[in-house]
């Protein structure tokens, strides 16, 4: 199954009203940065970069909470790294689904140096991304919307880290 197939199956499209209230979020969001830049409090490219970070949160907590068809229960995984485990039986399917995890927030942490406009520590790039996909972990369990496992935490947070890194490496050549 391809990754488009695994979007269509689990995921429904926005409603309007969803589209509706995240559209008024983004231009409420983009008059304050604007502002912000206007004043010369920020750079353009901290506002431009802002947007783009609140722009991609919107579209993975969409796809991995409020756009996902409900299951009426509450799904959880407490064994750390037992991905890992069916990983080394042999599971590719597991593999595949762990690099994945694990890219999902690379361009988040791509942006994080661009948004606060200077270079960033690997630890705050990994504990940012670990906020972040532990919200969207405890969202998935208490709105009963997918499986919640520390491993995805792990992974996402990962992935969060190395595009901070990276990102962090070309604000250092930049300045």
């Amino acid at each position: 199954m391809d990754l488009y197939q695994i979007f269509i199956t689990h995921n429904r499209a926005w409603t309007i009203r969803e589209i509706i209230c995240f559209s008024i979020l983004f231009f409420i969001v983009a008059v304050i940065l604007f502002r912000m830049v206007g004043r010369g409090k920020i750079a353009l490219s901290q506002a431009v970069a802002g947007l783009l970070l609140l722009l991609f949160l919107g579209i993975v907590f969409a796809s991995t909470v409020f756009t996902r068809n409900p299951t009426g229960v509450h799904q959880y995984e407490l064994e750390l790294f037992w991905s890992w485990k069916a990983v080394y039986h042999g599971s590719r399917e597991m593999l595949k689904e762990s690099l994945l995890n694990m890219i999902l927030l690379f361009p988040a942490g791509l942006l994080l140096p661009f948004v606060v406009h200077k270079k960033m520590a690997w630890w705050k790039g990994l504990l940012i991304g670990l906020t972040i996909s532990g919200m969207i972990e405890t969202c998935q369990l208490v709105f009963c919307r997918g499986l919640f496992e520390w491993d995805d935490i792990i992974h996402n947070g990962f992935g969060c880290m190395v595009g901070c890194i990276l990102s962090s490496g070309l604000q250092s050549e930049r300045s």
